[in-house]
């Protein structure tokens, strides 16, 4: 098998030429390519009267005369060929000591999902407790809140079956490099991602898809031996001399699965059990009917994974009751911002912009456009996009009760005709005003619930405003204004004018701006060793949650990497 790279096509080429090209680049006529295989495929628009595709191959060639014979081809030279290496997964070797219970996940999101399925692709049974509900239930509450403004703070944007990527754009971009993302896409693939995903420059999923993909691997997970339990919250950490001994968990009393009661048999040492506190005076909410009591059950549990996700105030709360060891951690904050898709198609495109379209391997016009851009103010702000959803919309992604927050998402085909992005703002700790490793989180929560009152005192409803009257400091723009800190709303002034000279069109009058974009990542860090582990022995926090990743790609590598130092230290149970 050979590589070559920067093989190009027109817009209007069909990829049945590739092998063509190929044979042009190399300048050889006695070959015949016989297998070839797209390992990426990137847009080259930075000449508007000449946008291209841009593929790097993997092929097999024969000799023409002799097509029974394999081409020995020349490496470098001409045609930059090259003999890729050997980009499979391998997994984990088995370790020596022995597991006594089984590995628990906490979170059901990219980072917990694909932590479970490598080790139970190893045969490590793991048990997953998930918060939220799946994700046909959980598409439905997330309709009812979008539709009727009735949020379940635990079954929502935020918490369920996939994690907060399931309801977003599915994008699969990441900047980082590890061989695991290959995995990762394999495995979408084979739960119903589309295949071009494995080369695509800036693959997506689309949240359409993304519900049917999430499903498939859980099943998958069940087939190998694994458990995924909804609606089953981590509400206490069992320690014992340093090291967990075992969690507990409130399930909804209408669900409740029998299992060990809370407490268990005495253990050896001193052992404390770490709980969910109540927070600002509001009591936990499992959506359930009011006045019924949740069913508390113990889990035995020496290994958790923890891909609890960015959103999940209260298992913080409880994580530092623990004596977790965690620090503030930057994040930043702003707005969504939107414009017609065509706008940022012609800003990219120029007179080429001719929409979507991808017929049976012909591909006459081009993806939707997206951007990403930035700026730094004089003061020293960041001030970027993030998110980008072309051909998307703007969703409101509450789970909390009085808070508002948004976010973007985008189906498959990308057709709505709007895109959008997050256009945020540095925050770093000291704008929290507090020592409390928390106060991230109550930064957080301070602007939503402000963003609350500003839009109309309802979860499923933002305040809204254009560029022209946020620039210009108009009356229509203050439920905006008074809905991210001043620093934001000067940096944003101030970044927007560069912006456009970046991307024609970024900075149009009737640009919309809505309020507030806070979720962006986490606000704290909890803090691990090499091997994965917390403060606490066999707490492994990982993912967006712990402040590890920073988008679905990253997340499940790092839930593949939390799984491998669990296999790699225990033998398989049974052995």
């Amino acid at each position: 098998m050979y590589r070559i790279q920067q093989i190009k096509l027109r817009t209007d080429e069909p990829e049945s030429r590739l092998k063509e090209k190929i044979l042009k680049k190399l300048g050889r006529r006695d070959i015949v390519i016989t297998e070839l295989k797209i390992v990426r495929k990137s847009i080259d628009a930075r000449n508007r009267d000449d946008i291209c595709f841009v593929y790097t191959l993997d092929f097999e060639a024969v000799y023409r005369k002799k097509p029974k014979e394999q081409a020995r081809l020349k490496c470098g030279g001409r045609g930059g060929l090259e003999v890729p290496g050997d980009e499979s997964y391998h997994p984990a070797e088995p370790g020596s000591e022995e597991l006594a219970e089984r590995p628990v996940i906490a979170g059901f999101g990219p980072c917990g999902m694909f932590a479970a399925l490598i080790l139970a692709e190893a045969g490590y049974r793991p048990i997953v407790i998930e918060r939220g509900k799946d994700a046909d239930s959980r598409t439905e509450d997330v309709k009812a809140f979008w539709d009727n403004g009735i949020l379940n703070t635990e079954s929502n944007v935020q918490f369920g079956e996939g994690g907060a990527g399931t309801f977003s754009d599915g994008k699969l971009t990441t900047g980082i490099k590890d061989v695991r993302i290959k995995k990762v896409l394999e495995e979408l693939v084979e739960a119903g991602a589309p295949a071009d995903i494995l080369y695509l420059a800036k693959p997506h999923v689309g949240t359409d898809i993304l519900r049917t993909v999430v499903k498939n691997i859980r099943k998958k997970i069940i087939r190998l031996g694994g458990e995924v339990r909804f609606q089953t919250k981590l509400s206490a950490l069992e320690i014992s001399d340093g090291r967990l001994t075992g969690i507990k968990v409130e399930k909804p009393a209408a669900s409740g699965r029998s299992g060990k009661p809370a407490g268990g048999p005495g253990r050896s040492g001193e052992e404390s059990a770490c709980t969910h506190a109540q927070t600002e005076g509001k009591p936990a909410d499992t959506g359930t009917q009011p006045g019924a009591e949740p069913v508390t059950e113990h889990i035995p549990a020496s290994e958790l994974i923890l891909g609890i996700g960015h959103s999940a105030r209260d298992t913080f709360e409880m994580l530092k009751n623990c004596g977790v060891s965690m620090k503030q951690k930057p994040f930043s904050i702003g707005v969504r911002i939107e414009h017609p898709q065509d706008v940022i198609d012609m800003a990219q495109y120029g007179r080429l912009s001719r929409g979507y379209a991808d017929h049976g391997g012909q591909v006459p016009g081009l993806p939707p456009a997206d951007y990403k851009i930035s700026w730094r103010t004089e003061s020293g702000r960041g001030v970027y996009t993030f998110c980008m959803c072309p051909g998307g919309k703007v969703v409101m992604a509450a789970s909390e009760a009085g808070g508002v927050v948004t976010n973007g998402m985008s189906e498959s085909r990308r057709d709505s005709g709007t895109a959008n992005s997050a256009l945020l703002v540095d925050v770093r700790p000291e704008d929290f005003g507090s020592e409390d490793v928390l106060a991230g989180v109550a930064f957080q929560r301070k602007w939503e619930q402000a963003a609350f009152r500003n839009g109309g005192g309802a979860e499923n409803r933002a305040p809204k405003t254009t560029w022209k009257e946020f620039r210009d400091g108009a009356p229509g723009a203050v439920p905006v204004t008074e809905s991210i800190p001043d620093f934001a709303v000067e940096a944003i002034r101030e970044a927007m004018p560069h912006l456009g000279r970046k991307l024609k069109g970024f900075d149009a009058d009737e640009a919309v701006l809505t309020a507030v974009e806070s979720r962006s990542s986490s606000p704290v860090r909890i803090e691990r060793g090499e091997d994965m582990e917390s403060s606490i022995a066999g707490l492994r926090p990982c993912g967006e949650g712990a402040g590890y990743a920073g988008g679905i790609v990253s997340a499940a590598c790092d839930g593949i990497k939390a799984a491998e130092k669990i296999i790699s230290r225990y033998r398989r149970p049974g052995q």
